[in-house]
């Protein structure tokens, strides 16, 4: 039996204990519109309560031995494995994610929590050379890692489980305790990440999760003094508003991208166009790395657009726990009155819709715009929808250019046979992660993963996560 259909009225979880909130509201499925619960809408008080369990449990975690900690992690990763098939469906029925794209996530979040608990074991500094420098001899100096306390994490909706890990996890790992506001559309995977951690073995205020309204949730865990760091994956807008009042407190940002691919003119279409449709189209687009802008060398532009409408055409789309759908609901109705928005936009400075561009309810039918403007907001705007873009450029440098002509810089791709051009590429291309010979959509989960420009500060990947979620101190014996 899922955990959205054992009791439809939800709680917070604060303190190891499941508490009824003030208020509720009700949550829908973004695919069908039926109510799937009620949801806690957190009020300032009990995001207090919070955040205290957090705080006092604080020092429980920082001295808690590293194999602990790494066992709960295992045991975590174990107890998700057991129960895969019933985490994929509660993502298929909170986010309308495709079941078969939701268990490819439930698979990458028990990667997430292996990767984490093996880091909880490397966890160490280094040593000092102090007679490197003069008045420096006879002393030892070592550096050590200390866990930050009470981190707060702000997750978003597209990766309710695998997002939520990239947070939990090496929180855990460096022996901190959580406040996690997951987004709104999408807590069920957070409740059921709660129920599996006490049954791994976490002690009580260790993780809390308290959902609502971000200006009373987000707020308070940001205004807080006890809290000493924001770790947040969202929109670029709510991101640059939590550095502006954060001050001092450690800050994590992964922000938005309009991720784009460079095609250069040797390179086999057929062989790359389905791996660029499902970079395109994964989730409905709903991916801060989902190939959003294609520029193609004008000597394979034909081809390419080509075989790409071909495949764009075959996807299917409907219902989301149907194994067989690649493309289901948007997350919400105002998403897919954005979108056509966005498209009526392009079309407006010219561009030309190849397929799709229309709707059915929630559902927006996979969108391919040919030669659209640069100033078009499905082009230097984040889409977070199945539309892609593909241009026609000259020459490699105008893509590189055209990649770089963006407030945004999380990740870029080039296709190309040339290592000569790979090379230039990857020293001229300005964002966080460059794909040779693949779609920028890539990740694994213990790579570095961050952005530049409004992409973000910060790293993501378990091992780097941890070092942004410790202070490093140092410590000078003096044995003259």
């Amino acid at each position: 039996m899922s955990v959205i259909n054992k009791t439809i009225k939800k709680q917070l979880f604060i303190n190891g204990e499941w508490l009824n909130s003030k208020e509720y509201t009700p949550l829908f499925s973004p695919y069908s519109r039926e109510l799937i619960a009620e949801i806690p809408f957190a009020t300032v008080e009990e995001v207090d309560l919070a955040i205290e369990a957090a705080y006092q449990t604080r020092n429980t975690m920082s001295e808690m031995p590293s194999h602990q900690r790494a066992k709960i992690l295992e045991n975590l990763a174990n107890l998700i494995e057991k129960l895969s098939d019933e985490a994929a469906k509660i993502i298929a029925e909170e986010a309308a994610k495709p079941i078969n794209t939701a268990k490819v996530e439930v698979a990458r979040t028990i990667q997430t929590y292996k990767f984490a608990a093996e880091e909880a074991k490397r966890l160490s500094g280094e040593t000092i050379p102090m007679d490197a420098a003069p008045g420096g001899e006879g002393r030892l100096a070592y550096t050590v890692r200390e866990p930050l306390g009470v981190i707060g994490a702000i997750t978003p909706f597209n990766f309710p489980m695998n997002l939520v890990a990239h947070k939990v996890g090496p929180a855990i790992a460096a022996g901190n305790t959580i406040v996690l506001k997951p987004a709104s559309q999408t807590p069920l995977s957070s409740y059921f990440l709660a129920e599996l951690l006490q049954e791994a073995g976490l002690p009580s205020g260790a993780f809390n999760v308290v959902t609502g309204s971000g200006t009373v949730v987000g707020e308070k865990l940001i205004a807080d003094d006890r809290v000493k760091k924001i770790t947040f994956t969202g929109s670029p807008e709510v991101g640059i508003g939590i550095r502006n009042k954060a001050g001092l407190k450690h800050v994590t940002l992964e922000l938005g991208s309009n991720a784009a691919l460079i095609v250069d003119r040797n390179v086999d279409v057929e062989k790359i166009v389905p791996r660029c449709v499902t970079g395109a189209f994964g989730f409905q687009g709903q991916v801060c790395i989902s190939l959003q802008r294609i520029y193609v060398h004008k000597d394979n532009y034909n081809s390419f657009v080509e075989s790409f409408i071909k495949a764009t055409e075959n996807l299917i789309v409907g219902d989301p726990l149907d194994s067989q759908t690649d493309v289901s609901a948007l997350i919400s109705s105002k998403d897919v009155e954005r979108s056509l928005n966005w498209i009526e936009d392009a079309k407006q400075h010219g561009a030309i819709v190849a397929t799709g561009g229309t709707s059915e309810g929630n559902i927006l039918n996979p969108t391919v715009l040919l030669g659209v403007d640069a100033t078009s907001k499905v082009s230097c705007q984040e889409v977070f929808a199945p539309i892609v873009l593909i241009n026609k450029v000259d020459s490699v440098e105008e893509g590189i250019d055209l990649v770089n002509d963006s407030r945004f810089g999380l990740q870029a791709g080039i296709y190309t046979e040339n290592i000569h051009t790979a090379m230039h590429a990857s020293k001229k291309l300005h964002v966080g992660g460059v794909l040779i010979n693949d779609i920028p959509t890539f990740r694994v989960d213990h790579m570095p993963y961050g952005g530049v420009k409004e992409s973000g500060v910060g790293r993501e990947g378990i091992k780097y996560a941890i070092k942004e979620m410790t202070e490093l101190k140092l410590v000078i014996f003096n044995n003259n």
